[in-house]
Parts: structure tokens; sequence; C-alpha cells
């Protein structure tokens, strides 16, 4: 009987511990009209476009759902920080948070799909997006309890601008997520409008071969072109963000090939009266960059053949990823810290062949997460504005 019992008891305490487990700079010219354009409401919606020493394992007690299983946190798929030491991550299947800056990190929820979204006003107030289906979840308390609040209508970057209204794309709601309603943009947009709050807004369409970028000052009611540019490339798609009610970033991304594809990025603090060129990245295989011509090689580059994550930090201050597929190392950083007048490569690059994730606390504190189909994502963070990385936290194997 004693023999049973020891072996009983050896079992069960094995099933236990197997549980637990370079810069540059160019002005661009530009045409500027002050007629005004007539609006129309769209009538699609808009396209959709080995383990750290030191770090804690990721394999951690759930809350907020029913599971009381260890969740794997794998493939990290969304990033957002509240500032330098607080913020979360979205995964496949969950929600988690760290306030030590990536060292440690507490699953808050399993309750999810997949995250296509964070956004964070503070560090009590966050809001996460369920990429399949469009849910919007939301936290007032830091994480402890997460809910479901209503559902975004597209697929646009989504942005807080308080505890009640919201922007994503040309949809705005005023009662925190629960209900949306269309802001009229003109017809023919490429990509997603951007509104940085109810009355000025920004888009940008293309023209046979020009490209021209729109702007609204009355929350769609009217908008007017303030910058008009020749062009070789289609335009395939756009990236807009804004840090004022007079300031915007315009990114243009054209054709790919070769693993390749050609951008350019522009800016304004004016409201489009004048316009910085802050990045020219023409390639090989995806041609001109859009708004530039056959053969132009002049203009501050980004590093990598193809675009990354754009983050705003400020009027000043942004920062850019940059892809190369065709690399050991794929992913780099770079940033402008003088609104757009200088560009500056980081030294460091990283591996992974997914995604990359860029999330900016202030102009020197920001965190970095790379992904792979095969490899576990890593987390990094720079106190030095891009200069120098530090591995602070690997993730769980796919």
């Amino acid at each position: 009987m004693m023999l049973k019992r020891t072996l009983l008891l050896l079992a069960i305490t094995s099933i236990a511990l197997t549980g637990c487990k370079s810069s540059g700079q160019a002005s661009g010219q530009v045409t500027v009209s002050e007629s005004p354009i007539s609006s129309a409401v769209a009538t699609s919606e808009p396209t959709t476009n080995p383990a750290t020493p030191g770090a804690e394992p990721t394999t951690v007690p759930t809350k907020g759902s029913d599971s009381t299983s260890p969740t794997l946190m794998k493939g990290v798929t969304a990033l957002r920080l509240a500032d330098a030491q607080k913020g979360w991550i979205g995964g496949k299947g969950y929600i988690a948070h760290t306030d030590d800056g990536g060292a440690k990190w507490k699953v808050q929820y399993t309750g999810i799909g997949e995250v296509g979204q964070l956004f964070a006003l503070n560090d009590q107030e966050a809001w996460a997006t369920e990429k399949a289906t469009g849910k919007l979840f939301s936290t007032q308390d830091g994480g402890a309890k997460w809910s479901t609040v209503g559902t975004v209508p597209n697929q646009a970057f989504l942005h807080f601008v308080s505890k009640q209204e919201a922007f994503s794309g040309n949809a705005q709601s005023v009662d925190g997520g629960v209900k949306w309603a269309k802001l009229p943009v003109p017809e023919g947009i490429k990509g997603d409008a951007y509104f940085h709050d109810n009355k000025n807004g920004w888009a940008v369409r293309q023209a046979q071969d020009k490209v021209e970028v729109l702007r609204t000052q009355d929350g769609g009611q009217n908008w007017k072109s303030v910058m008009s540019r020749p062009t070789v490339a289609t335009l395939t798609g756009t990236v807009i963000r804004s840090a004022g009610a007079d300031d915007a970033w315009i990114e243009l991304i054209g054709e790919s090939g070769m693993t390749q594809t050609s951008y350019s990025l522009f800016h304004t603090k004016d409201g489009g009266k004048s316009w910085q060129t802050v990045l020219v990245n023409s390639t090989a295989g995806g041609g001109p960059a859009p708004g530039f011509p056959m053969g132009d090689t002049t203009g501050p580059k980004n590093t990598g053949s193809k675009p990354g994550p754009l983050y705003v930090v400020n009027t000043d201050v942004a920062f850019m990823g940059g892809s190369c597929p065709a690399c050991d190392k794929p992913n780099s950083v770079g940033w402008t810290k003088d609104g757009g007048k200088t560009w500056v490569n980081g030294t460091e690059s990283f591996t992974g062949y997914g995604e990359l994730l860029l999330g900016m606390a202030d102009a020197n504190s920001g965190w970095l997460i790379t992904n792979d189909n095969e490899q576990p994502s890593v987390m990094y963070t720079t106190r030095s504005g891009g200069v120098n990385w530090n591995k602070v936290h690997t993730f769980d194997a796919p």
C-alpha cells in the first residue's frame, strides 16, 4: 500500500513539473492648390490593407477567461506602449502586459482570436481589436478586466483621442467604440483616410500620372488639395499619421518586384502649405518611389528594400523600420528628429522574417519586436533613441 502511494505521489509531481515550464536631406517641389473639392461618402469599406538570460517564462496562468491552463505567448501580432516601462502586446489568442519594460509578461486575457491592433491612452485605458471579426475589447483598469465593447467597421489605424472618441479610417465613435459613423471622404482615395480629430483629416488619391494629398478642416464636408506631384509609379498603398491639427506624415507606397517595394515619405507641420521630403526609397525591383521620376536617386533613404512600420512620436520625431527579405538580418530602424530635414539610419539589424513591430514612448525610449514562422518572437528596447537596442525577452517558440 505504501509503495502505491509513493508511486502516485511521484506521478503527480512529474505532471506538475511538466506543466510549468546614414542621414540626408531633400526638399521636394510641390504644387499647392487651394481650390475646394466636393466631398462624397465612400461607397465601399476602406481597403484592408533561445531564452533571454534573466527573462521569466511566458507560460503564465491567464486571467480574464475561464481557462486555468497556461498560455503560450506565440507570434506577437500587436504592440502598444503606455510609457517606457508599461505596455501591452497581443498575439494569437491572448493579450499580455508588462510593467518592467518587457522583462516579464503577464497574460491578462485569452477570450480573443488573433489580435489585430492595440491602442493605449495611458497605463489604465487600452483597447484591442480581434483581426478576423473586428471585435473591439477594452480595459479601464490597466488590464485587470477586459470586456467587449463593440466592433470596428474596418481595419484602418485605430486611435482614441479621449476615453469616448475614436477614429478608424473615416469612421468615428463618440461612445468608446460601441457605435461608429462614417465621415465623408472624396471619391477615389487610395488606402484609408486619417482623421486627427473630428475636424482635421487627410487622404491621398492618384489621378493618372499625378499623386495628390487632400485635407479637410470641417470633418470631411469639404476637401482641398494641399500637395500634388507628378509620379511614374502606381500608388499601391498609403500610411498616414498625425501629431497635431496641422501635422501630417504621408507615406506613399509604390510598386514591388524581386522582394523590393518602392516608397516615399513626406511631412508637413503647417497644414500642407509646405512639405518636407523625408524619404525617397526607389528600388531596382519596385521602380521609382511615388512622386519621383524614373532614375531619380536623390534624397534620403531608409535601410532595407521594403518599408517597415512607421511610428510618429511628435511633430519633429518619427521612426520607421526597414525590411530586407534577402538579408540574414532583415530588420532595421531609422529616424528623424528634426521633422524630416535629416534622416539617420540605425547601425543595428535584427533577425526575423515575419512582421516587425515598433513602438516608442518618446524620442528616446521604445520597443521593437521581431517575428518569425520558425523562431520565437524577440523583444528589444532602446533608451538612446534607436542608437542601441538591448534584447530583453524571448517569447515562446511557434
